[in-house]
């Protein structure tokens, strides 16, 4: 059980800059649930998504897993043999929780949790990659280069997740899908000032894409079947094949 998200509830003296440190690791679940709206069921789901494309002696990939709810999803759902899972994040409060989460379920699937830069790390022999709320706190000018070597690192007929926040191309539904999520952290007791208090601290880190964005460049690294498969407001999940 996590503790309750109460980061924000006081007024900081100096914003800085959001890190994933280890006060963020110890209330994330609560802050993602209460943050993110349909978070379970793209967890859920991408348990589903695995089912159908993890095939035998093949390697998943969870870029930038947090505390592993996507890779325990994972390993639920494959029923293909011989396959691993690895598990990547740059935050080592996140991987502590995260090697703690996966050791305390026995499956047949292993995962390795590895803390590294999502950047440097080769993607071989991927049957599914997930990007679950990662991209988007990659510098732009990383992004392509990462879903290129992505799309080169998965089998034929394998597939990436790509789960984002995103912006709008259209300004008035931008406004009001962005209204509607605030709505939604009221809704889940989030006050004003928690709100813009979070919001202040990751403007400069999360640099949010539009769906057009997101299909170009996955075209752009070689997919030509990508569409998006769940969207709640201004968040959202986008499913790219290989073929």
């Amino acid at each position: 059980m996590s503790d309750r998200d109460t980061l924000f509830s006081a007024p900081i003296d100096k914003l800085g800059d959001w890190t994933f440190d280890e006060r963020v690791a110890e209330v994330f679940p609560d802050m993602i649930q209460r943050s993110v709206p349909g978070y379970s069921n793209i967890i859920s789901m991408i348990g589903m998504l695995a089912g159908r494309f993890v095939t035998p002696e093949s390697q998943v990939y969870d870029l930038g897993c947090s505390l592993g709810a996507a890779t325990l999803s994972i390993r639920r759902n494959i029923q293909a043999e011989q396959c691993q899972i690895i598990a990547v994040d740059n935050s080592p409060a996140m991987v502590e929780r995260c090697r703690r989460h996966i050791d305390a379920f026995r499956a047949q699937t292993p995962v390795e949790v590895r803390e590294a830069d999502i950047r440097h790390v080769d993607i071989e022999n991927a049957s599914l990659v997930v990007l679950n709320f990662t991209l988007q706190f990659l510098e732009p000018d990383d992004r392509q280069r990462l879903l290129n070597k992505i799309y080169a690192g998965l089998r034929p007929g394998g597939a990436l997740v790509l789960s984002e926040k995103f912006s709008f191309e259209d300004s008035h539904v931008g406004e009001l899908l962005f209204n509607m999520h605030h709505d939604f952290k009221r809704a889940n007791g989030y006050s004003e000032l928690e709100i813009s208090q979070k919001r202040s601290m990751l403007e400069n880190v999360m640099l949010t894409d539009s769906v057009e964005t997101h299909k170009r460049r996955l075209k752009q690294a070689g997919f030509q079947h990508a569409e998006l498969w769940f969207q709640c407001f201004n968040f959202g999940s986008l499913v790219a094949v290989k073929a």
